[in-house]
């Protein structure tokens, strides 16, 4: 999934800011999961706590000074799966809600920014939200429904990503006169090979999270993800052809990963056909959420705002619509809960560097590209000879 993100986002971007675009989707995973076992997994999954915040000191623990102390067997959670099993896919969860923000603010923000923010919204917001689901947290209790993250990993890294593009303002040139203008990626061929990629690993992600090798259940999973993707794809293209009058490819690409954001909330107790529902119309809501953010000359490099907290919000409400056992009220608190929390983390975090740092490169970088100037190669070197 991160060589997704990193071709989706290196492909809709500038031929100017791929080397950039590259370094922060390589050493996004690497402080991710580094972090993620320095704080974030004990925060995650604190064990018995009063729903809102705790920490596993045994899990520290075992991951950093005792680790032939963990518990290996396949009775470990009574899933079948290991102590590390569970550490390494959770640190991909992780790094995967800081990724979403990279594609947004890409071509302006400073590196040091970038990655500040990465290691702390890793390390802190992303666990201490996901414990209240996930860990048994108070979310959990009130029977509040996100089988492999539309809100916890989608969602909060969409409400990241938005604060994030609002604070730093938008690309040199993007709004001029009132109107918006088109900024041309660097490669469509390599933008499509990225979602096809993160479709692929949205198998793990979402099959993954069964945590079981049951094949009913992972079989079922798999087939309403798919149809996710596809009602996505349907949605983003006719509603692009209607909104737009052209067939825009970009919003099919992103109608797909749409799709997909909106089932991974239910996939386990929908329906093929509600996931294609949820799907299409993920798809519809990702074209006007992309049109209603440039009105509001918020630059979204690569939709992520869109296709992620948009579509991650609307099939978390779904799965209160259509998911069996699920209720649409405790849907909705989570998404308001949630929301709220990482907003104010994504805020408090960009603010601080903001006031201290800086959070965007000087002009001149900005219009040159930040390949050259700041990583000193550049992404793509045919030259053509006059």
């Amino acid at each position: 999934m991160h060589l997704g993100f990193a071709c989706v986002e290196a492909g809709f971007t500038q031929a100017k800011n791929t080397v950039n675009i590259l370094f922060k989707n390589t050493l996004t995973p690497v402080l991710g999961i580094v972090t993620y076992a320095m704080i974030g997994f004990a925060l995650m999954y604190p064990g018995l706590f009063n729903g809102f915040l705790g920490f596993n000191k045994e899990s520290w623990h075992l991951i950093w000074l005792n680790s032939g102390a963990a518990d290996t067997s396949a009775g470990y959670a009574d899933g079948g799966y290991t102590f590390w099993t569970d550490f390494l896919y959770q640190a991909m969860f992780a790094a995967t809600a800081a990724t979403i923000v990279s594609g947004a603010v890409a071509e302006r923000i400073k590196l040091s920014a970038y990655l500040t923010f990465t290691l702390v919204y890793v390390a802190i917001v992303y666990p201490i939200i996901g414990s209240w689901k996930w860990g048994g947290g108070f979310l959990d209790e009130l029977g509040f429904v996100d089988f492999a993250g539309s809100t916890i990993v989608h969602s909060v890294g969409g409400w990241g990503a938005l604060v994030g593009i609002w604070l730093l303002g938008p690309r040199i040139g993007k709004y001029n006169n009132g109107k918006t203008s088109e900024i041309a990626g660097s490669s469509v061929p390599l933008a499509t090979i990225g979602v096809f990629l993160l479709w692929l690993g949205w198998f793990g992600f979402n099959g993954g999270s069964v945590l079981s090798a049951d094949p009913g259940t992972v079989s079922l999973v798999l087939v309403t993800t798919t149809m996710g993707a596809c009602g996505g794809a349907i949605g983003g293209h006719f509603t692009s052809m209607a909104a737009m009058k052209r067939i825009d490819f970009g919003m099919v690409l992103n109608g797909v990963l749409a799709g997909l954001v909106g089932v991974t909330a239910g996939a386990d107790i929908i329906t093929p056909l509600a996931a294609f529902f949820i799907g299409g119309v993920a798809g519809i809501l990702v074209v006007f959420s992309v049109i209603l953010l440039d009105k509001l000359k918020l630059d979204d490099c690569v939709g992520a705002v869109s296709v992620h907290l948009t579509c991650g919000v609307w099939g978390t409400l779904a799965t209160g619509i259509f998911g069996e056992g699920a209720s649409f009220i405790a849907q909705l608190y989570g998404v308001l809960a949630c929301g709220a929390a990482a907003t104010i983390g994504a805020f408090v975090i960009f603010y601080i560097l903001k006031v201290t740092v800086g959070l965007r490169v000087d002009p001149h970088l900005e219009k040159h590209g930040l390949d050259s100037e700041e990583h000193g190669i550049r992404g793509y070197t045919i030259l053509l000879e006059k």
